[in-house]
């Protein structure tokens, strides 16, 4: 046992709860030679612990936990032969410790240091500690192999060493301590297999190595060798085989996690005998069903009455839910189930489920309504059935659940209208109902939701006003409304929601004004009213919202002065396209000048005007605006914000001679990159404006295809975030296209070179911007493009830093209904998918698979051709195991500064860039989200970067 503070009096013992003093530690107590016992815990001790505390000669126990101390521990306090415990957990100390700790402490039994900043190797450090029984280093900066030596510690029962830096094997030696309890290794850098000799220590309550690289399987005896055993903790390794039935012998297992490795087989039914299990997590392996029919290991797990969490999810299992899960115990609250193959109806045995917080079927086949059965599940905080393919109404026996917070019910089937009861539901934070067929006018009632955070119904067929209520939603950071049938005019009520973020009305019917009271929402940073009828001016009062990163109000009917100042200097000519009479703005956007009708003049003046100008002028306006008209509802079939749905214009074709003379007879000085079918050269117009020449090599094989192929397919294309194509030079020896020229080059370039760099939201909103792109070349156009080359080097950048996609010199036009294609033409290395590369099966999922490592790549800075990765292990492997992972192991170093105070958020955004780039780059081509779905979880995951 641990030494209790001795019983006597006098100035032997000083304890301090939590703020009986702040400060420094008084230098009275170093004078004190007879303390025995320090403990002053979750105080506000700042500064550096004195080297003088090596004074209290007596000292046995020290205890300075959860205060603000700094600095490296003083090494004076090493020479105290007395002490038995340190506790100096939960503050900021750093440096390293010295060697051979127990040489002058031989009394040592305990030392508790987690949730500090120390570094270095352990090596020798704990050496000749024969008495430690507790050794606690988690959640520091320790690095280096575990030593050998600490299989010499007998009397240990606890090692905890989890959140650091630690790499190389897990040594055997570890088997020799007879007494360990409990032994913590997650989150570190550890590889190999787990050596059997741990599996032989029969005291052993808790075995946790989540987070590592370990391999290999677990031993087939594992119930016999460890009875004690209460919790096993191997999740996100690269452990592999079976789970076989005999580990229903550790009786006493209370946590099983085995998620994100790579087990096979069935999930053995003899986990239902395990009736001590509270968690257990087995999502992303490669289990399968015993029976096609029906989850019978789910039946089994019913016998659990202590499981409170199951987690199944990414698992092929491929059947229908059994009636029997609604026999799981009062304990049950989380179920997680997603990409499981799961299909048929939702059993309404799941009302049964009274005590289940939440409920998380999306990405599955789930068909026919929801069951009324649901008002059951009394408790319930979140459910989330997205892409599925449930149809029906949204019952209103939903807005019985009165601890609702989340509800994600997008992209499924339902019709008919939002209960207007869901505005009682007070606890509601989030509610995403788009990408349905919900087709009534929008409950005012909603607006009764005062905590809502996040509105997203796009991608509906609502009609009618937006109820001005929506402007009672104050706490709202989002809200989406777009691709809906909404009429009238925008509320002027929407100006005062202060804490929003992102606003979208694009793609509906709305008319009037702009409000002039949208210049109150001072932490706006996106405003899309793109594709709708508004009409009058832009408010220059807008100018006032200086967070405005993304506006967009193209295809309206809007007139008059664009606002020169504030955000308004950085958008481009696409926010502004396609209105009735915009002029003025920023030069940049090359929009006339707003002119200054004079009063003066005769009559007869003023008549000839009207008769030789504004006559044939009212006639153009008529003519232009029955184009527009045509053209509008063109772009609300294409449902797509962003794209420019100009006619097929070509200008005339430029002749070898002037792009000779505009690129200095294509010197290398004007050379701008290299790629696989050409040359791009930069090249300047007699005015001064630059552009691009991309010069095709037709002495390569595919030269002349890779022309006709960008020419059939950029001919039509535009977007926003595509690379605009200017004009071309064709002759029988020569080919070339004219672009946009893009002055900040590639993402490529900005990713690797030294001179570069692209903070977190940059790369954030680029990636936003290819999304865009893919969305519309899949989803907007006619017929889906597949771009088929997407890397770094083909993601360009404009003047504004905003992505555009470009080089389609392979991509494939899918016609006809055709939803793959078949092709000899191979992409880049370490991007392509595997259907792409071992059969030549081209869809619009190869794009997003290639979008997936792009993601990676852009936020690790990582190539996935880096010489780091071998045949075993590549870029998604790597993020896979290190997803978890802190900022400094897995995210561009470039990243995080040590006094970055946004680092969490960072990590925690970082980290669900990754589970998407994951979910994009899955191995079978079904299991990857769609662009549209990509797009909308990164807008997602942006606006939880920028809230407060």
């Amino acid at each position: 046992m641990l030494v209790s503070p001795p019983k006597s009096s006098g100035l032997e013992h000083f304890s301090s709860g939590p703020s009986s003093f702040t400060g420094i530690l008084p230098s009275s107590l170093f004078n004190a030679s007879k303390l025995e016992d320090m403990r002053i815990t979750y105080n506000q001790l700042e500064g550096i612990i004195a080297e003088e505390i090596g004074n209290l000669g007596n000292l046995k126990i020290l205890d300075l936990q959860n205060n603000e101390l700094m600095g490296s521990i003083p090494r004076n306090l090493f020479n105290i032969s007395s002490l038995q415990v340190i506790s100096l957990s939960d503050n900021s100390l750093s440096g390293t410790l010295p060697m051979n700790i127990c040489t002058k402490l031989p009394k040592l039994q305990g030392i508790y240091l987690p949730r500090n900043l120390l570094s270095g190797q352990i090596h020798s450090r704990f050496k000749n500690c024969t008495e430690l029984q507790i050794l606690s280093l988690s959640i520091n900066n320790f690095s280096g192999q575990i030593p050998r030596e600490v299989g010499n510690l007998t009397m240990l029962s606890v090692l905890s060493c989890g959140y650091n830096m630690f790499e190389g094997p897990v040594p055997a030696e570890i088997g020799n301590l007879q007494k360990l309890q409990a032994l913590d290794f997650t989150t570190n850098f550890l590889s190999g297999p787990i050596p059997k000799s741990l599996f032989n220590m029969s005291t052993l309550t808790s075995i946790s190595f989540t987070l590592n690289n370990l391999s290999g399987s677990i031993p087939p005896n594992i119930g016999q060798q460890l009875p004690n055993l209460e919790e096993l903790l191997l999740g996100v390794n690269k452990l592999s085989g079976v789970i076989l039935d005999s580990i229903s012998n550790l009786t006493k297992l209370s946590q099983l996690e085995l998620g994100q490795n790579q087990f096979t087989g069935s999930i053995p039914t003899s986990l239902g005998s395990l009736r001590f299990l509270e968690y257990l997590s087995i999502l992303q392996n490669h289990f399968t069903s015993d029976s096609p029919s029906e989850f019978s290991f789910l039946t089994s797990l019913t016998n659990c009455r202590n499981l409170r969490v199951l987690s199944i999810s990414e698992n092929p299992l491929s059947g229908e839910l059994p009636p029997t899960i609604g026999n799981f115990s009062s304990s049950f609250q989380n179920f997680y189930a997603t990409l499981c193959g799961i299909k048929g109806n939702i059993p309404h045995e799941i009302g049964n489920l009274s005590s289940l917080l939440l409920l998380n079927l999306d990405n599955n086949s789930l068909t026919g309504p929801l069951p009324d059965t649901l008002k059951g599940l009394s408790n319930l905080q979140g459910l989330d059935l997205q892409d599925n393919r449930i149809s029906g109404s949204i019952p209103n026996h939903l807005c019985t659940l009165r601890h609702l917070a989340i509800v994600q019910l997008s992209r499924n089937q339902f019709s008919g209208q939002v209960p207007d009861c869901f505005g009682n539901i007070t606890s509601l934070r989030e509610l995403y109902l788009h990408s349905n067929r919900l087709n009534s006018t929008f409950p005012a009632s909603l607006g009764r939701l005062k905590d809502l955070l996040y509105l997203e119904i796009s991608s509906n067929s609502f009609i009618g006003d937006i109820p001005p209520e929506v402007g009672n939603l104050k706490a709202a950071l989002a809200i989406a409304l777009a691709e809906n049938e909404f009429s009238g005019n925008i509320p002027t009520t929407l100006g005062g929601l202060q804490n929003l973020i992102s606003l979208s009305l694009a793609h509906n019917e709305l008319q009037g004004p702009i409000p002039e009271t949208f210049s109150n929402l001072l932490s706006l940073q996106l405003l899309d009213l793109s594709n709708n009828n508004l009409t009058g001016e832009i408010p220059t009062s807008l100018e006032s919202l200086l967070q405005l990163k993304h506006f967009n109000v193209s295809f309206n009917e809007l007139q008059g002065r664009i606002p020169l100042n504030g955000s308004f200097a950085n958008f481009t000519y696409e926010s502004f396209m396609s209105n009735k009479a915009l002029c003025g703005g920023p030069p940049s956007l090359h929009f006339p000048p707003c002119t200054v009708h004079s009063r003066r003049g005769s009559k007869k003046k003023r008549l000839r005007l009207v008769v030789y100008t504004l006559i044939p002028s009212a006639l153009m306006i008529i003519l232009i605006t029955i184009l527009l008209a045509i053209l509008k509802k063109r772009s609300k079939r294409a449902n797509i914000s962003g794209v420019e749905l100009f006619p097929t214009i070509m200008h005339e074709r430029v002749s070898y001679r002037e792009l000779q003379q505009a690129t200095n007879d294509f010197s290398e000085s004007n050379l701008i990159a290299m790629g696989g079918y050409g040359s791009v050269y930069k090249g300047v117009l007699e005015d001064g404006a630059p552009f691009a020449v991309k010069v095709f090599n037709l002495q390569l094989e595919g030269g002349f295809k890779s022309f006709d192929t960008e020419c059939e397919v950029l001919r039509n294309l535009r977007h926003r975030n595509l690379v605009k194509v200017i004009s071309s030079c064709s002759n029988p020896d020569f080919k070339a296209l004219i672009l946009e020229y893009m002055p900040n080059g590639s993402l490529e370039e900005w990713l690797y070179s030294h001179d570069c760099f692209l903070d977190f939201l940059q790369r954030l909103d680029i990636m936003i911007d290819v999304a865009s792109a893919l969305d519309y070349l899949h989803h907007g156009y006619s017929s889906p493009v597949v771009h088929c080359d997407l890397k770094p080097s083909n993601v360009l950048l404009d003047e504004d830093m905003t992505g555009h996609l470009g080089d389609f010199g392979i991509s494939k036009l899918l016609g006809g209904g055709e939803i793959t294609a078949q092709t000899k033409t191979l992409a880049t290395i370490g991007y392509i998918a595997p259907e792409y590369g071992f059969e030549g099966v081209v869809s619009t999922r190869c794009d997003l698979y290639s979008f997936g490592i792009l993601l990676m790549e852009t936020f690790t800075r990582k190539r996935p051709t880096d010489e780091m990765f071998g045949e075993d292990c590549g870029l998604k492997d790597w993020v896979m195991d290190a997803l978890q992972n802190s900022a400094n192991h897995f995210i561009d170093s470039n990243l995080i500064t040590v006094t970055d105070e946004n680092s969490n958020k960072k990590v925690q955004c970082a980290l669900s860039v990754m589970e998407l780039a994951l979910r994009c780059s899955a191995e079978s081509p079904e299991q990857r989200i769609d662009a549209r779905g990509a797009l909308n979880e990164l807008r997602k995951i942006k606006v939880v970067f920028l809230a407060d």
